[in-house]
């Protein structure tokens, strides 16, 4: 619990704006995801920790100021019926042939975009570009954790369908925020991946099973507490905002039965294991002596015109 605890505390220090997988979870799964790997990468990567944890929410930042990001971190399985499974073709070049891109990215890419980014992953480290290794190596993790919540595998993202809008930053924010002191989140070492792009499939797959506990148990404990115990209110970022309790978040996280926690460690696992993969395919270059500055901050401006799902608590 101190390790996690000395892991954890730095994130706070990152920015004031962890309230909106929102930022801070993004941040400590990135984070976590260093300490899995073997001895040639964490001498790598350990020394830009905090480029890593603090990158690692650049791709929400972007999904409102670059056409074509926001569909990178979902894909809406239900829209193809109960057999997304068995129709959606695992490489996008076959989707692509079998739907068209337009209907594709009206339904999110989640899995082909996330694939996309380890194969340029692999390409820089045969490059041994120290800059785009970082960069793209804090964009996969945050694509892979995205793919690993329920609700980015579904069109009712939200609630909003349910009457339950808000749930979103409910199970991948506010209960990180409030619960990940106490999560069990190391998860081993890392492990070569043999078929990359089936792992992120059964990933997605695997989260979407999940969704209609996610929205049960909210739905039922909505029923059993009174409005003035569901919500209360903070002072964030000097605004006084509602957010849900602490009483009705913990009852929210034992009624899933730590699916969040299971969720935030495959998220960590599966990052780990995909940087050393591309390390692997790549011909597990050399690292140690590695030249380049790494890149500034990106200029995000949001774009008004730019219509994309929201992403707040």
């Amino acid at each position: 619990m101190r390790f996690l605890a000395a892991i954890i505390f730095p994130l706070f220090l990152l920015s004031n704006n962890f309230d909106t997988w929102g930022f801070y979870a993004h941040s400590l799964i990135n984070r976590m995801a260093v300490y899995s790997l073997p001895p040639e990468l964490i001498s790598f990567y350990k020394p830009h920790i905090q480029f890593i944890t603090e990158k690692a929410v650049n791709p929400d930042r972007r999904r409102y100021a670059v056409s074509g990001e926001a569909e990178k971190h979902y894909i809406d399985l239900d829209i193809y019926g109960d057999s997304a499974e068995y129709i959606l073709p695992e490489f996008w070049k076959d989707a692509l042939e079998k739907f068209g891109e337009d209907s594709l990215r009206a339904n999110g890419i989640g899995p082909w975009s996330a694939y996309l980014t380890f194969i340029n992953l692999t390409q820089a480290f045969q490059q041994k570009n120290k800059p785009a290794i970082l960069r793209l190596s804090a964009d996969l993790g945050h694509y892979l954790a995205d793919l690993n919540v329920p609700l980015h595998t579904t069109v009712n993202y939200n609630g909003q369908l349910t009457g339950q809008e808000g749930i979103h930053g409910f199970w991948e924010s506010r209960i990180p925020e409030l619960m990940a002191s106490d999560f069990s989140l190391w998860v081993g070492q890392a492990e070569y991946l043999e078929k990359p792009q089936r792992a992120i499939w059964e990933a997605v797959f695997q989260a979407h099973i999940q969704v209609d506990s996610v929205l049960f148990f909210e739905k039922k404990l909505t029923e059993e507490f009174p409005e003035d115990q569901k919500f209360s209110f903070e002072e964030r970022n000097r605004l006084t905002t509602r957010v849900y309790s602490l009483e009705f978040t913990e009852a929210y996280a034992q009624a899933l039965d730590r699916q969040v926690e299971r969720q935030m460690k495959k998220s960590i696992k599966m990052i780990a294991d995909f940087w050393f993969t591309a390390w692997i395919n790549a011909g597990q270059p050399d690292l140690s002596l590695l030249q380049g500055e790494i890149e500034e901050d990106e200029d995000f401006k949001t774009k008004p015109e730019l219509k994309v799902r929201e992403h707040k608590d």
